[in-house]
């Protein structure tokens, strides 16, 4: 019977792939052997396991991954040192043997391309729905991020313009008080020009009789 899910990836199918990922590359065996001992357990393709593996969990191990890696260059290196020795063969007993086969480790970011030669036919486990609803959410961030840069814009603008008014408003309060000291001083120049004018108008000729009948001018 083919397995076919269409139900989406839970946290714990995903823990399962990278689980067994790992394993699978620290024990120098191929992902694809991976994604098939994954598939088996949750009813799903090898290319479906595979799909998903580089398209969404992979890059959340990238640092397991790597030390993967390690540990199995370690293992190897091992393994290199404890083989056994043999004597010399003599020549006449010599013979080509045939190198061990290595195991096949498929680069992750190519296991997607290669798998229509390998005759796996990816299962729809990624709806039209999905990819519609990731680019949405990624054009909301996109633009969420372009209205910020356009509001900080603004407030730098604005921030622009209220230094320009300042500035202004300095220059208009500097001319506004000379402007003042110099009404001030009009005002008491008129003042005092008013108070000799009413001294003068107050100022009242005095007039004295000489003995010989004449009026004589009484100076203040």
């Amino acid at each position: 019977m083919p397995k076919v899910r269409q139900d989406a990836w839970s946290h714990e199918d995903d823990l399962l792939l990278a689980e067994t990922v790992l394993r699978h590359i620290r024990e120098g065996s191929t992902q694809l052997k991976a994604f098939d001992e994954v598939g088996d357990s949750l009813n799903r393709t090898s290319a479906a396991c595979g799909f998903r593996w580089n398209a969404e969990v992979r890059q959340k191990y990238e640092q397991a991954v790597e030390l993967a890696k390690k540990q199995r260059k370690e293992k190897k290196r091992n393994e290199a040192h404890q083989k056994p020795v043999y004597k010399e063969i003599p020549a006449r007993m010599t013979y080509e043997s045939e190198p061990a086969e290595e195991p096949v480790i498929f680069e992750e970011s190519k296991i997607v391309s290669e798998q229509p030669a390998m005759h796996y036919q990816p299962e729809p486990e990624i709806q039209l729905s999905d990819v519609i609803r990731f680019l949405k959410n990624l054009q909301k961030e996109t633009s969420g991020s372009d209205s910020a840069k356009k509001q900080l814009l603004e407030l730098q603008e604005q921030n622009k313009q209220l230094i320009d008014q300042n500035q202004q408003l300095n220059r208009q309060l500097e001319t506004m008080t000379e402007d003042y000291q110099a009404l001030i001083q009009i005002m008491d120049r008129a003042r005092k020009m008013v108070m000799f004018e009413e001294q003068d108008y107050a100022y009242k000729p005095q007039f004295r009789m000489e003995k010989n009948g004449n009026l004589e001018n009484v100076a203040r």
